[in-house]
């Protein structure tokens, strides 16, 4: 048996909040004990009461979870200001949880550090890793090469890391009852598991492509021998990128045909530097991107394709929907149509 249920509610009020959605899971379990859980909520809740309730209706629950930028279901569809709850009931596969702290201070060894804990609750080899760390403190390149030093080389990592409705304060992530920031939570499942993922972004180079001449870490200094603030100004404009920086990522690539893309999180008016979520390799070729909201709405519908196509058995049990902020900010009304 492996049964996912899900719980969504849209009520600003947190007490009112997690009741509604533990009503929903629950009439959902019919009875069934879940095992696991992911929460996702805005980042004005109260999240330690709701930690705590979550706690009370199911003791000794394997959850893990964080703040976001957005929150999308079944149920609801698309929600700003919202919560929702994932349950995980099952026989056949085992669920155990992990959290790593400090990330700001050593990202790997917080990252090894929760898979170390998630392990010694199983004796199972895990087949699959979700985890959702914090944004702003850390490097994520750093919090995943410590995820996979920790796992065997096949086992998938996936996730997003939390966010706070773009104001790039502080993020929480959430670990059984605690609420946390500068952490790294993993959720490793192991067993008779079935799964599949697809990903694609629908952002575009649209520069020339460029080389970094000076960085350090995630803060990049030049592009060409230029300021890195000159050079995103060059191509956007002034005022479209003050507006708007935070949706035109770097595409950094790996040869001449293949890219991952770096967002940036910030800007340094002074130095001219650009700050990004995680790190940019000096000499990297780089251009920056741009993406319609048909862009992203037909490369959300290429994933789920490709998740189908790939999926090992007959009829998946659920789906995990990972979006990005800058998605959310360009599709505005339009992101509840990446579930479709």
């Amino acid at each position: 048996m492996f049964r996912v249920v899900v719980g969504h509610s849209d009520d600003p009020d947190s007490q009112n909040a997690i009741a509604e959605v533990l009503q929903e899971c629950s009439r959902s379990l019919a009875g069934s004990i879940p095992q696991a859980g992911l929460l996702f909520t805005a980042i004005d809740f109260d999240h330690a009461l709701i930690l705590q309730r979550i706690q009370d209706a199911f003791p000794g629950i394997e959850l893990i979870g964080g703040t976001t930028n957005g929150e999308i279901s079944s149920i609801l569809e698309f929600q700003q200001d919202s919560l929702t709850l994932m349950l995980f009931a099952t026989d056949e596969v085992e669920i155990r949880a992990g959290i790593g702290r400090g990330a700001s201070k050593n990202p790997a060894l917080a990252a090894q550090q929760a898979i170390a804990q998630a392990k010694a609750k199983s004796a199972s080899l895990p087949q699959l890793c979700l985890t959702f760390p914090d944004s702003l403190t850390s490097n994520g390149v750093l919090i995943l090469e410590g995820l996979k030093q920790s796992l065997e080389e096949h086992v998938p990592i996936i996730g997003g890391m939390a966010a706070d409705d773009y104001t790039f304060n502080k993020t929480y992530q959430f670990f059984q009852d605690e609420v946390l920031s500068d952490s790294v939570p993993v959720l490793l499942f192991s067993g008779q598991l079935l799964f599949s993922h697809g990903v694609a972004s629908g952002w575009t180079p649209i520069s020339q492509r460029s080389r970094v001449t000076k960085v350090n870490g995630n803060v990049v200094f030049e592009i060409d021998g230029q300021r890195a603030l000159d050079f995103y100004q060059h191509y956007l404009g002034e005022e479209r990128f003050a507006a708007n920086f935070a949706i035109h990522a770097l595409a950094v690539f790996e040869d001449q045909d293949h890219f991952y893309m770096r967002a940036p999180n910030g800007y340094d008016q002074q130095s001219g530097s650009v700050t990004f979520f995680s790190d940019i390799p000096e000499q990297a070729l780089v251009q920056i991107t741009d993406a319609t909201r048909g862009d992203i709405l037909s490369a959300s519908e290429a994933s789920l394709k490709n998740a189908l196509a790939d999926y090992p058995g007959v009829k998946p049990t659920a789906a995990l929907l990972i979006s990005c902020a800058a998605r959310r900010r360009i599709l505005g009304t339009l992101a509840r149509e990446q579930q479709v």
